[in-house]
């Protein structure tokens, strides 16, 4: 959520994850600590979208249209401006150029910003003015965008953070609706839909969500059945292409919030299972959009550049079509020091506003400040259709990730969150065979001003100084390579315990003698199936068990394809068991949650006391208190065992033991896929 002119104040209730920093080595003779890196290029992750690489701009910005920055925005490599910024989307009159309430500045109209997005050759995500607007200013602001100016604009969203207007408790965000309910801003995302495409039906509509483990995720008002997410997405979803989330974190410290980016995983295969849950109807369809990101700490300094890089990789491998930093420019606000001693203005923005507080002032205005050159090198690592590949890392403070690009080139990219340590990084393959050429590494440094380039290392062995971003890039060796496309996205169906059928299109660009089916298993590819015709069916699967898998062509020669992009599925528990289990989550506040257990012996013998066993699947969630059995959890694993007045589980489902459980959660907290009765795997349902 936002205060309109000076950035973000963050989502309540966010617990902060903690990561030791490693000792600097003392000594003459000490040498950099070593990191070992594997890249498995046969692991898609899919392509970079053009929209990738975002950012948002604000009509209280007098500079968002400056030719400065445009020149800067551009040489980042920008490729969408959301506008007209945050909170002032529930008030802006695209209209007459004004927000009531708020301040607008001079030349900041849509027609202006307009020419900054075709100037530096990107695509804008609009924000229809929900709270204070109508479905028919909306639909206006698409005729004179598409149909009389013609300007093609595609990706639409239905307010901000529209959950922030009060009806939790919290209110930032206008919303003039008598109703404030997530019933009401669903049914009126229907009308905003409608309204619009009846004006250009090529346009993409947005639903305002929630991020999982974040407030106000899991929260059920007064009256209410169901939270945000589970309503918005129940009413609204078949009438939407796409949603929108926002992330602050918001760690408490730059160490805290650099280890922030391994939650977005987590959090982001929630989402997509609730939109698969609740969506509707081709529920797939829908895209996801991180239209806000920022850390939230050390925000003007190296920190803040090592997180945005990491987030911005993480969430575009996640399937995210839009990462949008907030903000340009933002504004100063408390003076502080960064780890590195650099100075913080708790300045959101990327380029600097110029302006003071009390006597210390920021660099000249629109000095970009290290975030800036965060985004510069997304370029570096990956353009447009370039493929994102599998990359890991053994090093909990150095992060990795790997783009395949269009020419054949690999690029690695490093980030090292230690602000102590350079780190000497061993570069492992997986389906690539990197030429014997110096590779090309683009750095950039502590509190650089500037990314620089150099021929240096090897293709097996780099040098990562501390508080870094690096991207090394790789040439081929020269081996053949198959001129078949990558075989279209997989489809997954008929799901079970143990069995799965995939199904994708045809590779092209020549014949195709077989397909491979490869299990994503860290950096290891695990064969699953081989076909020669365009499904598999995938047996001796694990019940309850996540799978994400690609498919490979293989031509006539024996050599491989690019790989598909990723399908990510969850088997079933048995459809015949001598159990069941029904599991339902009631509450939630963003760092905590309520789930209630109903368990059942469906089988042909009674049971005289009982344990019940699972395991979390988010690595952030933990067990905290729990009723009628006794309760307890070590890690992700956790134990219910039965009471005296409740350990009798009569034979063929004659009545049920009625448990239930508080958890926490710092980030996701999926629901257990498994959950055994003394052993046995029991059939598991989810109620809503």
């Amino acid at each position: 959520m936002k205060v309109w002119r000076t950035g973000a104040v963050a989502a309540a209730g966010l617990l902060a994850l903690t990561a030791a920093v490693a000792a600097a080595p003392t000594g003459a003779a000490a040498t950099a600590p070593q990191v070992n890196v594997t890249v498995n290029t046969s692991e898609g992750l899919g392509t970079i979208p053009a929209t990738g690489y975002g950012l948002n701009s604000a009509v209280w910005d007098a500079q968002m249209n400056a030719p400065a920055v445009q020149g800067l925005l551009g040489q980042a490599g920008v490729g969408m401006l959301r506008y007209p910024g945050g909170s002032y989307g529930d008030i802006y009159n695209w209209q007459t150029n004004t927000a009531p309430g708020g301040y607008v500045a001079p030349g900041t109209d849509f027609d202006s910003f307009m020419g900054t997005v075709k100037t530096i050759g990107a695509q804008p995500i609009l924000i229809a003015n929900y709270g204070t607007g109508t479905p028919q200013e909306a639909a206006d602001w698409v005729q004179y965008a598409n149909v009389t100016k013609g300007y093609g604009d595609k990706y639409w969203e239905i307010g901000n953070e529209n959950y922030g207007n009060g009806y939790y408790g919290s209110p930032w965000e206008a919303d003039d609706h008598a109703s404030k309910s997530p019933a009401t801003y669903a049914q009126n995302v229907i009308q905003y839909s409608k309204a619009m495409k009846a004006v250009d039906p090529t346009i993409k509509v947005g639903a305002v969500l929630t991020l999982p483990g974040n407030w106000p995720d899991g929260a059920v008002a007064a009256g209410d059945s169901a939270d945000w997410n589970r309503q918005v997405l129940s009413i609204a979803g078949s009438a939407v292409d796409f949603v929108i989330v926002h992330w602050y974190p918001n760690g408490s410290g730059a160490a805290t919030a650099l280890t922030e980016p391994a939650q977005l995983p987590g959090e982001l295969a929630q989402l997509h299972s609730e939109i698969a849950e609740y969506g509707g109807p081709d529920a797939s369809r829908l895209g996801v959009a991180l239209t806000e990101v920022n850390a939230s700490v050390d925000e003007d300094t190296q920190p803040d550049a090592l997180f945005g890089a990491d987030t911005y990789l993480t969430a575009l491998e996640q399937g995210v079509f839009t990462v949008d930093w907030w903000d340009t420019h933002n504004g100063p606000q408390t003076i502080s020091t960064a780890p590195d001693g650099a100075t913080d203005y708790a300045d959101l923005g990327v380029l600097s506003s110029g302006t003071c507080v009390g006597s210390v002032c920021e660099p000249a205005m629109n000095t970009p400040f290290p975030s800036y050159y965060a985004i510069s090198m997304l370029s570096k690592l990956g353009r447009p259709g370039d493929q994102m590949v599998r990359a890991g890392t053994d090093q909990q403070l150095v992060a990795a990730h790997a783009v395949k690009q269009a020419n054949g080139n690999l690029a690695v990219m490093l980030v090292n969150k230690d602000p102590a340590n350079a780190y000497t990084v061993n570069l492992n393959y997986a389906g690539y065979t990197p030429s014997t050429a110096t590779p090309t590494v683009y750095t950039y440094g502590d509190e650089a001003t500037a990314i620089t380039s150099a021929a240096q290392g090897t293709s097996a062995v780099q040098t990562l100084p501390p508080y870094s971003i690096q991207t090394v890039v790789l040439t081929p060796s020269g081996n053949p390579v198959s001129t078949l496309t990558a075989p279209g996205s997989p489809a997954i169906s008929q799901v079970t315990g143990t069995q799965a059928t995939v199904s994708w299109a045809a590779s092209s660009g020549g014949t195709a003698t077989r397909y491979e089916v490869y299990r994503q298993f860290g950096t290891t590819s695990e064969l699953l199936a081989e076909s020669t015709s365009t499904s598999a069916t995938i047996d001796n699967l694990v019940p309850g068990t996540g799978y994400t898998l690609n498919v490979l062509a293989t031509d006539q020669n024996g050599d491989l394809s690019p790989p598909s992009d990723p399908v990510t599925f969850t088997t079933g528990t048995p459809s015949a068991s001598t159990c069941a289990v029904d599991y339902q989550v009631t509450s939630g506040w963003g760092n905590g949650y309520v789930a209630a257990l109903t368990v059942t012996d469906t089988g042909p013998s009674p049971i005289d006391g009982w344990s019940l066993a699972f395991t979390f699947p988010g690595s952030g969630e933990t067990l905290s208190s729990g009723w009628n059995a006794n309760w307890s959890g070590s890690g992700q694993n956790v134990e219910a065992t039965s009471l005296s007045w409740n350990a009798n589980l009569a034979a063929n489902g004659g009545n049920s033991a009625s448990i239930g459980f508080v958890g926490n959660n710092d980030g996701a907290y999926p629901s257990p896929a498994a959950i055994s009765l003394n052993g046995t795997v029991c059939t598991t349902t989810y109620s809503s």
